[in-house]
């Protein structure tokens, strides 16, 4: 009786190891985690008036800067509005239209090929026409893929001004990680075009 009790005793015992072996011996079974982005703390919107001598008058983000354009292609009226804790440049130009259907057009032809230079990375652009406050027209672009510049714009009254917008990141982080901060700067450039004057 003592023998038995001892065989299961042993026979326990091994079957034990044998089992603690296999479980530990195996391959390691692999999880995938799940994608992560990168936190990002957005200030609420809020809106201040830009000041200087431009042929043109907004509303812009209190937590956005004015800086000059600064590029050798520059010209007048050229400026960045810069947002230091998004690394983000909203960079802003300026056209004369001169009352001349020519260079009108050219200008309209300049803002397509500046969007669409983007081709070769985005995976989609998308137009969309949007009617301001006081009725002017705006023609929007929303570039999507890892391409420099995710949203684009411009607004004219044909005769007069020409006004273009197009946004860049100081930052390697993925555009799919930075699009709470594309919708951010997305909805301020809402609020400028809403509140564009013509001087």
């Amino acid at each position: 009786m003592a023998l038995r009790y001892r065989n299961s005793i042993l026979v326990l015992f091994i079957s034990g190891l044998v089992l603690l072996a296999s479980a530990c011996g195996g391959e390691p079974e692999y999880v995938p985690k799940p994608k992560g982005y990168n936190r990002i703390d957005l200030p609420d919107h809020a809106y201040q008036s830009l000041e200087g001598k431009y042929p043109y008058q907004f509303e812009y983000s209190s937590h956005a800067i004015i800086r000059p354009d600064t590029f050798a292609t520059a010209e007048p009226y050229w400026i960045f509005v810069y947002y230091p804790a998004l690394k983000a440049n909203l960079q802003l130009t300026y056209k004369s239209v001169d009352e001349d259907p020519k260079k009108f057009q050219e200008l309209i032809n300049d803002a397509y090929r500046l969007a669409n230079k983007h081709n070769v990375k985005a995976e989609a652009i998308d137009e969309f026409i949007m009617k301001t406050k006081d009725g002017k027209t705006a023609n929007l672009f929303t570039l999507q893929g890892e391409v420099p510049s995710q949203f684009q714009f411009y607004i004219t009254d044909t005769t007069t001004h020409f006004f273009r917008g197009a946004l860049y990141f100081k930052t390697a982080t993925k555009n799919d990680s930075l699009a709470p901060v594309i919708d951010y700067i997305k909805k301020d450039a809402m609020h400028m075009l809403n509140t564009l004057k013509w001087k």
